[in-house]
C-alpha cells in the first residue's frame, strides 16, 4: 500500500498522549493503562478511527485499543480526537499487526475487529491478509478462551478467503452473512466505519462473519 506522507505525522503520533509508545512494555499489564479490569477489545487496521471511537463512546465498560500501522492515517484519528470530549477507555497503537503477540499476553484480549482490511489481491501476498491463517494464529495467542474475531468487508473474494482460512484453521464459525444490511439480527448494534458508509451508499453488499476459537459448523445466514 502506498500512502502519501504527511509532514509532521511521525512526530505528532510519537508525542500523542493517546498513543501508547513502546507497547511491548505493557504486555500483560494493560489493566494498568486503563486503570481497571474491564474487557479489552482491539480493532486492527482502524483507519481514521470512526468505528473504534464510536464503540468506545457507546460501551464505556469496555477498554478499546485502535491499531493502525501508518502514522499518516493515525494522524487523522488524532486530529478528530482533539475536538472531542475525553474518552478514557480508548488508546491507540502505531504498530504492525504481526507484532500483536509481543504486545498482548495470552488471554488478555476478548475481541478483535477487522473492518474493511486491505485485500492484498495477489496470491503471493495472501499471508499479509488480516483474516489469513497466519494472522489467525497470532490472534489465537492473545485472545481469551472463546474470544472472538469479527470481520466485515465488501470484498466478496476476500470474504470467501476468510471463511476458508477460518475453517482450515479450525476456528468456530458462529455466524456470517453476505448481506449484513439486510440481516436484521446481525445489524443490531452495528457501528459503521467510513468505508462501510461509503460502500453501502453505493449499493455494495457488506459481508460479515464472527468466529471464535472453537470449531463448530453453522448454517449460512442470508
Amino acid at each position: 500500500m502506498r500512502l502519501r506522507n504527511i509532514p509532521g505525522a511521525d512526530e505528532t503520533v510519537g508525542n500523542s498522549r493517546w498513543v501508547i509508545q513502546e507497547p511491548e512494555v505493557w504486555k500483560g499489564r494493560w489493566r494498568e493503562i486503563f486503570g481497571n479490569d474491564n474487557p479489552v477489545h482491539i480493532e486492527v487496521g482502524m483507519g481514521k478511527g470512526q468505528f473504534v471511537t464510536e464503540m468506545a463512546l457507546l460501551h464505556p465498560g469496555i477498554n478499546y485499543v485502535g491499531i493502525e500501522r501508518y502514522t499518516s492515517v493515525l494522524l487523522r484519528a488524532l486530529q478528530k480526537r482533539e475536538k472531542m470530549e475525553e474518552i478514557p477507555n480508548l488508546y491507540y497503537l502505531c504498530i504492525d499487526a504481526r507484532d500483536l503477540p509481543d504486545i498482548f499476553e495470552a488471554n488478555e484480549v476478548e475481541k478483535i475487529y477487522l473492518n474493511f482490511s486491505d485485500p492484498w489481491p495477489k496470491d503471493r501476498h495472501a499471508k499479509r491478509r488480516l483474516p489469513s491463517r497466519e494472522f489467525l494464529s497470532r490472534y489465537d495467542k492473545i485472545l481469551k478462551e472463546n474470544g472472538k474475531v469479527e470481520f466485515k468487508t465488501d470484498n466478496r473474494g476476500l470474504f470467501e478467503f476468510a471463511l476458508e482460512e477460518a475453517k482450515e484453521s479450525e476456528w468456530e464459525l458462529e455466524t456470517c452473512t453476505f448481506d449484513l444490511h439486510h440481516n436484521e439480527e446481525m445489524m443490531q448494534g452495528n457501528v459503521m466505519t467510513e468505508y462501510e458508509e461509503k460502500f453501502s451508499e453505493r449499493g455494495n453488499p457488506i459481508h460479515k462473519m464472527i468466529i471464535s476459537r472453537k470449531k463448530r459448523s453453522v448454517e449460512m445466514q442470508a
